[in-house]
């Protein structure tokens, strides 16, 4: 069992001494066929512990407010990334989450965007939607200041928690993550394809793209892409890969486009497609 107390004053120091690191997972737009985003992914190397998953170490950073560090440190280490991805000609958006406790908090957010306004780069901001049912207002105030400033905003796991369509309609979000929950049972339950479709109907009619998450399998990508779904990540597409084989990735992709994923989906397709 972990010592939570030992690993919060762990993880404190691990920002400052570079045990800190950053894998990113590609989205793909399944119109275009190129990947049209990454999510940041941040990774753990302990020196004793070894590799700590964020499962182990979000929530402490949370509590003991070092969630603040660990996401500037995030945006900071994104930004010197995609410069390095744009430079080798990928300039793509990098999706960075975001606590919902720093949502109520005016000083992080000042910093936030200081930091992406000064480096011109592409981001965007995942946040969940209970994060803004804490403190509404507050929390919708801050995110049209991300939005003003050329940053995406995604709200991530929807339908996870307790979805609210008056608070939905007020955010200045261009993505709607469809929680991995119903992704993953997308093929073998008669229910979550009609909660999935009438997600993507509701992202739509409120103007927004549609990514599902959890993309694990050739008929869950079917199904997904008969349904009108914009973006999915997931094992399918990629796992999470570090920058030198996130370019790597990349420069394949670009060279084949999505014929290796797409080769099945039209017989995948014809099987799921409704009247």
């Amino acid at each position: 069992m972990l010592d939570r107390a030992s690993l919060a004053r762990d993880l404190r120091a691990a920002i400052g001494k570079g045990e800190l690191f950053l894998q990113y997972q590609p989205k793909a737009h399944l119109r275009s066929q190129r990947i049209a985003s990454v999510e940041a992914l941040v990774r753990w190397q302990h020196p004793v512990r070894g590799l700590v998953l964020p499962g182990d170490f979000i929530s402490l950073a949370e509590e003991s407010r070092d969630i603040v560090d660990l996401t500037v440190w995030t945006i900071q280490q994104v930004v010197k990334d995609q410069r390095l991805l744009a430079a080798d000609g990928h300039d793509i958006t990098v999706f960075i989450n975001i606590s919902g406790g720093l949502l109520s908090d005016a000083r992080f957010v000042r910093r936030a965007c200081a930091l992406v306004q000064s480096s011109g780069v592409k981001i965007g901001f995942e946040i969940t939607e209970t994060a803004v049912i804490r403190e509404p207002e507050t929390a919708i105030a801050h995110l049209q200041a991300f939005a003003d400033i050329g940053i995406v905003i995604a709200i991530d796991d929807y339908g996870a928690g307790l979805s609210s369509l008056a608070y939905l309609k007020q955010l200045p979000a261009r993505e709607l993550k469809i929680d991995k929950l119903f992704v993953t049972q997308l093929t073998s339950s008669n229910r979550d394809p009609l909660i999935v479709r009438s997600t993507i109907d509701l992202a739509h009619a409120l103007e927004m793209e549609v990514v599902a998450e959890g993309v694990e399998t050739a008929a869950a990508f079917a199904l997904l892409s008969v349904m009108g779904c914009d973006v999915v990540q997931g094992y399918f597409i990629s796992r999470p890969l570090g920058l030198p084989a996130l370019i790597e990735f990349l420069e394949r992709d670009h060279s084949d486009g999505f014929d290796r994923h797409r080769a099945s989906l039209p017989n995948l397709a014809a099987a799921f497609r409704r009247a």
